[in-house]
């Protein structure tokens, strides 16, 4: 075999961080040895991995090809490798999550899975939709549970479970005693609500068709907490997942307000790069998310 896996190593950090010295620390190399192991392999095959722009180094069309590949092939070499140790499901798996999964309920998932696979190791990421369906793409995570809805030509889509967004106030909020909501009262209210680019907010601007150019954006703020508190503070009213606000509304810190005109339901959704190899420990992690935690 002309190559050896520790140079797919090296050409998959580097793939990853645009940058051979940060791909090195990664895999405890010095600058020197990873720069040498993928020149040499770009050299044992006559072609070019990466276009070199100053310091970046930037996937050439053909490293954009081979990535995937490689991907699969280092994750089938590793799960080998703990077939013939006979360790259970250990590995790595990085997942990603949108806000209100991963503060809400991918720490329960992973405590769950963990209770079954003990000697497994999952690192969780929290970022909005965009974000975590662009680090699946780039093979930066294994996988994502995301609320947005998404059309990627690398990704494969599985439904997941259905939720719904639901519009609140502080209690002594004018319309806190409100029976229901008119859409001419939506648009006297200052919205506090999540940045575009998040699933949440797909859901909000979905929902108030027809009247979104017309309400008053007040704040976007990043994280459900922050908005929580902007709300109670009485600097307007929000918009999130009822998974959000449960706990506010059993403690009257936050009121639910009834708009019966606007459609809040939404779906949630499990990604995963079309070309990646499903390890024992992500068919399992899938297995836990489609059992166990769909609704």
């Amino acid at each position: 075999m002309r190559y050896s896996l520790r140079q797919l190593e090296v050409f998959l950090a580097t793939a990853r961080y645009e940058n051979v010295t940060r791909a090195a620390e990664t895999l405890a190399m010095s600058q020197s040895a990873a720069s040498g192991s993928l020149k040499e392999l770009e050299r044992q095959f006559d072609m070019k991995l990466f276009d070199r722009l100053g310091k970046r180094l930037q996937l050439s069309e053909l490293g954009q090809q081979l990535r995937p590949q490689a991907e699969s092939l280092l994750e089938q070499a590793r799960s080998l490798e703990q077939a013939l140790t006979g360790e259970d499901v250990v590995g790595r798996l990085e997942i990603g999550a949108t806000l209100t999964i991963g503060n809400y309920i991918a720490v329960n998932m992973i405590a769950d899975f963990r209770q079954k696979n003990a000697r497994s190791d999952i690192i969780l990421r929290v970022a909005n939709t965009e974000t975590i369906a662009k680090q699946v793409a780039g093979f930066e995570l294994d996988m994502g549970l995301i609320e947005g809805e998404l059309q990627h030509p690398d990704l494969d889509i599985v439904h997941w479970r259905r939720d719904e967004l639901v519009v609140f106030a502080a209690p002594n909020h004018p319309l806190s005693t409100s029976t229901a909501l008119s859409d001419q009262d939506l648009l006297t209210l200052p919205w506090i609500v999540r940045e575009p680019g998040s699933g949440t907010r797909q859901a909000f601007d979905r929902a108030m068709q027809g009247i979104l150019t017309d309400l008053h954006i007040g704040m976007e703020l990043q994280h459900t907490e922050g908005i929580k508190r902007a709300v109670e503070a009485g600097l307007g009213v929000g918009c999130l997942s009822q998974i959000c606000v449960a706990e506010a509304f059993k403690r009257g810190s936050l009121v639910p307000l009834k708009v019966p005109g606007r459609d809040f339901r939404r779906e949630w959704y499990l990604i995963t790069h079309r070309d990646k190899f499903h390890s024992a420990a992500l068919k399992r992690w899938l297995t836990l998310c489609l059992e166990r935690w769909s609704v």
